[in-house]
């Protein structure tokens, strides 16, 4: 049996030039591609040395992926692998490239030999894609926007890379588009929907033109479709197929929606709205998948401590594997989503370019005002009205706690220059 095949990482099987980004039938200068490709960051070096270089024989797909991650831990799993709470671990080599949400572009394995990020998967009859086939990560996640900059780096570099191979637009194709499943207690046969990575990619602002107008191993029986891949592909709408943008659970956004094949993993973790939380593979037994509650929060790829992700009410922490975006949803860069960086520095969402950027142990507070200082001719009271004792009222010392209203014994001794944040509905 492959090893490489069988322990590939659960969602990274999936994985800053200001200039226009171009049409479909508008080529890149040789400037422009020979800037790029002097800019890509040799991330090679750090490739895990147990992994076997295996020279591939023919090149017929190009293959995005979207992480599941941010930047730092994206870089080190594709690179070293990915360990598993059983002990079990890859040894790295997921990827070719990969693509910050900035466009910083790393080169991860040279595109001669074959990297394991493809999984079980298959297109036009051809099985085992990662045998055939180039992948790019984008960082980033399926339920969230890909940058500008990160379409016009890979536009360059599938342009690059179909004139190397000799490939054309129909080359380039998804992960969520050529994995497939093995029957399971969901499907009775061999089926699409393993994977959703780059389910959000759009073809025409990498300057592509449309992919194939069917899937054409659904077409032939060898698979059967999935519902809502096959409206974002293949439907009368396609890209403007209505792809929710959330890691919510929703009576229409399900566990298999936001995590594929994933959804009962240990790398899995579901947030329920009351802090309680469970990893994919306790919520059948502990509290059946007919019983999520509607806002369970979806993180996919954990493999730190659940301690990490323990209830602080509205404050939440940045850890390994979690990014502003995972926490926050499409609140992340909001004026009022509020950043406590360990620095000390504070800021809110609209002023931070990127997640990938924050160190981990930030903290956050999601839908807030502020901040609003404590001074003798201002109390907490004064500030947050008959709200000031609420839990929902957030204080930050000048020691760098965070406390809500609740946990704060005596007001009377708030020290000058504690901050408050104030829900924004307020």
């Amino acid at each position: 049996m492959n090893l490489r095949k069988r322990f590939l990482p659960a969602a990274l099987g999936c994985l800053a030039i200001g200039l226009a980004l171009p049409s479909a039938s508008t080529a890149f200068s040789s400037a422009q591609r020979d800037r790029f490709q002097g800019a890509i960051i040799d991330h090679r070096p750090r490739l895990n040395p147990a992994y076997k270089k295996i020279k591939r024989k023919h090149t017929r797909y190009l293959i995005v992926h979207t992480s599941e991650l941010g930047l730092d831990t994206t870089l080190r799993v594709v690179s070293r692998g990915k360990q598993f709470r059983n002990g079990r671990r890859t040894n790295g080599g997921h990827t070719h490239y990969v693509i910050a949400r900035d466009g910083r572009t790393y080169r991860i394995l040279d595109k001669q030999w074959i990297a394991d990020h493809a999984g079980t998967s298959m297109w036009d009859g051809r099985a085992d894609l990662s045998q055939l086939s180039i992948g790019i990560e984008l960082v980033g996640y399926h339920y969230a926007p890909i940058t500008d900059s990160q379409y016009r780096s890979i536009g360059l570099l599938l342009r690059i890379l179909k004139e190397v191979y000799g490939l054309d637009d129909r080359a380039v194709l998804t992960h969520s588009q050529v994995a497939y499943g093995r029957p399971n207690r969901w499907h009775k046969h061999d089926h699409r929907g393993r994977k959703r990575c780059a389910k959000n990619f759009d073809r025409a602002r990498a300057g592509l033109e449309p992919t194939w107008p069917y899937d054409p191993d659904v077409r032939a029986g060898r698979l059967v479709a999935d519902a809502q891949l096959a409206d974002v592909f293949y439907g009368p709408r396609m890209m403007a197929a209505a792809v929710e943008e959330t890691n919510l659970i929703s009576k229409h956004n399900t566990a298999w929606l936001i995590a594929g094949e994933d959804f009962d993993s240990s790398s899995t973790v579901y947030q329920f709205p009351d802090g309680r939380i469970y990893t994919g593979d306790q919520i059948s037994d502990q509290v059946g998948w007919n019983r999520l509650p509607a806002d369970t929060v979806v993180l996919l790829n954990h493999s730190g401590s659940l301690a990490e992700l323990k209830d602080d009410g509205p404050v939440k922490t940045i850890a390994d594997g979690f990014t502003a975006w995972s926490l926050a949803g499409r609140s992340y860069n909001h004026s009022t989503t509020i950043y406590f960086l360990p620095s000390g520095r504070i800021k809110n969402g609209s002023m931070i370019s990127d997640w990938d950027d924050l160190p981990v142990s930030t903290r956050l507070i999601i839908g807030y005002k502020g901040p609003f200082p404590v001074r003798k001719d201002r109390s907490a009271y004064r500030i947050a009205g008959k709200k000031y004792k609420d839990p929902q009222t957030i204080y930050y010392l000048p020691t760098k706690e965070l406390l809500g209203g609740s946990r704060i014994e005596d007001f009377s001794r708030l020290q000058a220059g504690t901050l408050v944040f104030v829900p924004a509905a307020l």
